[in-house]
């Protein structure tokens, strides 16, 4: 069997701030650090940070008063950080800048006195923080909704979770545009989603099935096993190698494995080593070199961070 590695893979810029925001916050504060929300979509960070000394939860009433909390990277609402100034919290922002941008734009449109159509993915928490910032209508395009009954001739601003499928939100903006003729269009698709559905559509057309490692929970992950899939070829989505089935290989000799954002290297890797590959090969389809500042607060922080060895990629043949 023939292993075919995808790039760019793994760890975003985002992902990697967040994550080195949660240990530095560690370092710095002692234990515990609470963590509003998943930090990001994969248990084995979680748990990782976890045993250092973070404890994840899910509402800002569950933070002992006094508390430092880090905001988790898929942002959140106005509400949260209402609630955290009346429990004296102390907060560390790791939103995505991207995600973040995201909630200016809402802002902004609104003072313009646009109306707001979000599309993303109803209950996943970036869209719980993005609809958290003012009246918005919510297009999901696993719900196959039509367009909000405003008057055609409205001014329309259409944003877009960042983690969905590029094809997908196209054919969604597609019929909103139809409705709305006087419609402005964000792309806030990120860098990272966009290259990584790109390599595995390139990805399946080398292969006999796809493998993608990430999380269940991770909407980027979910997305890359349907477009692999899309692309005619069987795919899974896996934590790890403990996931792996004999029988999806049976007949195969040619297997690519990709991951989403925030997947450790580490598991990749781990899942490749598995399959016993006789060669494996680095595509090199696309590389990134974006980085973000983290917060004013941590600027004097000495990297490297542990986050920045999980995110790291073999290296080429």
């Amino acid at each position: 069997m023939q292993v075919f590695l995808a790039a760019p893979r793994g760890f975003c810029a985002g992902v990697v701030r967040a994550v080195d925001i949660v240990e530095i916050a560690l370092e710095r504060h002692g234990s515990p650090v609470y963590v509003k929300h998943e930090i990001v979509h994969n248990p084995h960070v979680v748990a990782d940070l976890e045993a250092q000394g973070a404890i994840t939860v899910e509402t800002v009433d569950q933070i002992p008063v006094g508390s430092v909390v880090v905001f988790s990277a898929h942002g959140s609402p106005p509400s949260d950080y209402e609630a955290a100034t009346a429990r004296s919290l102390r907060v560390i922002d790791a939103t995505c800048p991207l995600v973040t941008r995201v909630h200016n734009e809402a802002k902004k449109y609104q003072r313009e006195g646009k109306k707001l159509i979000l599309v993303g993915h109803r209950g996943h928490q970036e869209v719980k923080g993005t609809t958290g910032q003012g009246e918005m209508a919510l297009m999901d395009d696993q719900e196959d909704p039509q367009p909000p009954n405003w008057d055609r001739d409205q001014e329309v601003a259409v944003l877009t979770q960042t983690t969905l499928s590029v094809d997908d939100t196209a054919a969604m903006v597609d019929r909103i545009r139809s409705a709305f003729p006087n419609v402005t269009v964000r792309n806030d698709i990120c860098y990272a989603t966009t290259n990584r559905q790109m390599a595995v559509k390139e990805l399946a057309s080398m292969v006999q099935v796809v493998l993608v490692v990430g999380s269940q929970t991770s909407s980027n992950c979910r997305r890359l096993r349907e477009v692999a899939e899309r692309s005619g070829v069987p795919s899974y989505l896996i934590n790890g190698p403990d996931e792996l089935e004999p029988g999806w290989f049976e007949g195969m000799d040619r297997v690519g494995i990709s991951s989403g954002a925030s997947t450790p290297e580490s598991l990749v890797q781990a899942v490749c080593d598995a399959l016993e590959p006789v060669k494996v090969h680095h595509l090199g389809l696309a590389s990134e070199d974006i980085e973000f500042t983290l917060p004013p607060e941590m600027r004097d922080a000495v990297p490297p961070r542990r986050s920045s060895a999980w995110a790291t990629e073999s290296p080429g043949e």
